[in-house]
């Protein structure tokens, strides 16, 4: 492509491309932001936010809602979804505005395209809790500590620290990438740089000041991880990720992989490995310990306890940096015989493609299992004395505070001592199962075990779900039980 060729053609500037992307961004989050109930932990938002405490853990959502919200709109499905919605739009623009202090406006553009179309981007911004805030957070504070101290830039720094403790009431893990952060300056400064920014009295005073913060928070959170490595709480879930040591960390990589989509996750490291090759090496080894710390800490943590993938998001701000950044090395390329933009265009539709079934997905179900559904269904049917065991049984029990529901797990043990409750009350009550719709394809000799007592005793009532174009499954079974074995199929009806 010949430097003439490109006179006189029109450029659009970032601001305009920027703006663009973020009306996008609004459009795809708020859509359809209240059509679907709680499901998942969207319950305890609502619980925590009607009367927040500071005893909790991460109180800055419920607080944002209670002072908020709640003056203008209920805390019901939608209220409690609005910030959420609010931070991941707000996260495009941050976004860029970070990333070009750091690669460039054209990496920050393609890095904030990738984060536009992500179907997990868009999901965190309207699940109601506080993941999309820990996404922006985690966005900010990191580089802005590390372009203060680069940079010597006394606002960006308290910019950095302020945010990191927001991060640190918004959720435990936001704090992760500090970890990531100091790794990286220890590996950078050297006895001369340190004893420079010490004859600053700002940087003095600020190096202080982070000391005093880091303390302050081992302090408050170390027994909080010990409580997290003790405790044993009710599964709220039918099905779970593996229990296994080895096996539960394999499927913790590929669920973020999957989630994140495999080509966004090759396109971030990419990014990084170039940047290293390439330059600025500084940069790469950034990026590269603020995504690896956090994926350290919480792979060592699920070998006692549990976790999940949502306390890895804040690994995910670098492999989009890292995404715009291989991207814009694609785009400087000259391709001979082929035009310039062919090549970034087409890994652009490569790495944003696998989204697309499960961003049209998302807008037909919530990607949430329907016990909103479940519930107005199951209540005319209720009678005194019903019992229901239910997948995500906390959640249903917001919509059926009259009902006795209880957790549903994979053991028949507990649905035959709900026979015995239900006979020593005189007999009058049923026992109702909900279960999810993909349970069925599980194969493992305890869920065989389960699936027979299932068909045994029960009949299926009703299914809620709607299909979906990737291969997710978020529909419910409702199976009405009675206590003695069903009959089995005459020859003649099978």
């Amino acid at each position: 492509m010949s430097v003439p060729a490109t006179r006189g053609r029109f450029q659009p500037s970032p601001a305009l491309l920027l703006a663009g992307l973020t009306i996008l961004a609004l459009l795809l989050r708020v859509w359809r932001l209240d059509d679907w109930g709680f499901a998942d932990d969207e319950v305890f938002t609502h619980r925590d936010s009607l009367s927040p405490s500071f005893d909790n853990p991460r109180p800055l959502l419920f607080f944002l809602n209670y002072l908020l919200i709640r003056p203008i709109v209920p805390l019901d499905e939608l209220g409690l979804r609005i910030l959420p919605a609010f931070f991941g739009i707000l996260t495009i623009p941050v976004f860029y505005l970070v990333a070009r202090g750091l690669a460039g406006p054209r990496a920050a553009l393609f890095g904030s395209l990738l984060l536009t179309f992500s179907g997990f981007h868009i999901y965190q911004s309207q699940f109601a809790r506080y993941w999309s805030l820990v996404i922006l957070l985690a966005t900010v504070y990191p580089y802005a500590i590390y372009r203060g101290v680069r940079e010597r830039r006394p606002g960006l720094l308290a910019l950095g620290i302020v945010t990191c403790v927001l991060a640190a009431f918004a959720h435990p893990v936001g704090i992760l990438p500090l970890g990531g952060l100091g790794w990286f300056l220890l590996t950078q400064l050297r006895r001369e740089n340190l004893r420079r920014l010490w004859l600053d009295r700002k940087y003095r005073w600020a190096g202080l000041l982070v000391l005093v913060l880091a303390g302050v928070l081992l302090v408050h959170y170390l027994p909080l991880l010990q409580a997290r490595v003790a405790n044993v709480r009710v599964a709220d879930h039918f099905l779970s990720l593996p229990s296994q040591p080895g096996v539960r960390q394999l499927a913790l990589i590929m669920s973020y992989t999957e989630n994140l989509t495999l080509p966004l996750v090759l396109s971030g490291l990419a990014g990084i490995y170039v940047l290293w090759r390439q330059g600025p090496r500084e940069l790469a080894l950034l990026l590269a310990c603020v995504f690896i710390f956090p994926w350290a800490f919480i792979i060592l943590v699920s070998l006692t306890a549990s976790a999940g993938l949502a306390y890895l998001l804040p690994s995910v701000p670098a492999l989009f940096i890292g995404g715009g950044v291989f991207l814009n090395k694609l785009s400087s390329m000259v391709w001979v015989p082929l035009p310039r933009w062919l090549v970034p265009a087409t890994v652009v539709a490569f790495v944003v493609a696998p989204n697309i079934p499960t961003i049209l997905s998302q807008y037909r179900d919530g990607r949430r299992a329907d016990l909103r559904g479940v519930a107005r269904w199951l209540a005319p049917q209720l009678g005194p004395g019903d019992l229901i065991r239910s997948d995500q049984w906390r959640t249903l029990t917001h919509y059926l505070p009259g009902g006795r529901v209880e957790n549903l797990t994979g053991d028949v043990e507990p649905l035959e001592d709900a026979f015995g409750r239900i006979r020593s009350s005189g007999g009058r009550g049923v026992l109702w199962i909900v279960s999810p719709v993909s349970g069925g394809m599980r194969s493992n000799p305890r869920m065989r075990t389960f699936k027979q007592w299932v068909y045994d005793h029960c009949r299926l009532r009703e299914t809620f779900g709607v299909p979906r174009l990737d291969f997710r499954q978020n529909g419910l079974q409702v199976y009405r039980c009675a206590e003695s074995p069903s009959p089995e199929p005459s020859a003649t009806s099978r």
